[in-house]
C-alpha cells in the first residue's frame, strides 16, 4: 500500500483524498536524496585536501556512510511505496559552492583544515536538520520502519558532527591560529 494509500486509511479519507505531510515526506526525502548524491561527489575533493590524516579518515568514513545513507533512502522510497523525484537540493548545492570556494581561497595553507571542518559542519547541519524533521514527519505518518532508516542516518550525521568538532577542537583550529602568529 502507497503512503498516501496508507496515511488516508489511518485517517479516514477515501481513494479521492490526498496527504499533504505524506507528500511532503516523500519532497523532503527527495530533496536529501539530492543531498547527499551531491555531496559523495564532493567528498574525495575534501578529503584529499585535508592536511591531517585525522580529519582525511574522518571524511573518508563520512562518504561511506552518505553512501549508506543513500541506500536507506532507497529503500524508505520503498517501503512508502512511492518514487523519490529527480530533484536538485539547492541547499546543499549552495553550501557545497562556498565550501569549494573557501578550499580554493586557502589552497596549501595552515588554515585549510579548520575551513574544511566549517564547510563541513555546515552541510552536517543542514542534514541533522532535514532527517530530523523527515524522521518526525515519517512517525507522525505512523510509517514506523522509514522512520526507524531516518533515524539512523540522523544519528550517523550527529555523530560526524560532533567529530569534527572533536578534531576541530584538539587540532585544526590550533594550526590555524599558528599560522596567524608566525
Amino acid at each position: 500500500m502507497k503512503t498516501h494509500e496508507k496515511t488516508e486509511a489511518r485517517h479516514g479519507r477515501g481513494e479521492s483524498g490526498h496527504d499533504p505531510l505524506g507528500e511532503l515526506l516523500i519532497d523532503e526525502l527527495s530533496d536529501i536524496l539530492s543531498a547527499e548524491q551531491q555531496l559523495i561527489k564532493a567528498l574525495p575533493r575534501m578529503a584529499e585536501a585535508a592536511q591531517s590524516d585525522e580529519l582525511r579518515t574522518a571524511i573518508q568514513a563520512h562518504l561511506e556512510e552518505t553512501q549508506e545513507q543513500v541506500r536507506r533512502l532507497e529503500k524508505a522510497a520503498k517501503e512508502l511505496g512511492e518514487p523519490l523525484k529527480k530533484k536538485t537540493c539547492k541547499a546543499m548545492e549552495g553550501l557545497l559552492k562556498e565550501a569549494g570556494e573557501l578550499m580554493d581561497e586557502h589552497k596549501d595553507e595552515p588554515t585549510m583544515d579548520a575551513v574544511l571542518i566549517a564547510g563541513a559542519q555546515k552541510i552536517e547541519h543542514y542534514e541533522i536538520a532535514s532527517y530530523g524533521t523527515a524522521c518526525a514527519w515519517a512517525r507522525h505518518l505512523g510509517e514506523d520502519e522509514v522512520a526507524s532508516l531516518l533515524h539512523d542516518s540522523l544519528e550517523e550525521e550527529k555523530a560526524a558532527d560532533e567529530k569534527l568538532t572533536d578534531i576541530a577542537e584538539s587540532s585544526a583550529n590550533e594550526e590555524a591560529e599558528e599560522e596567524d602568529k608566525d
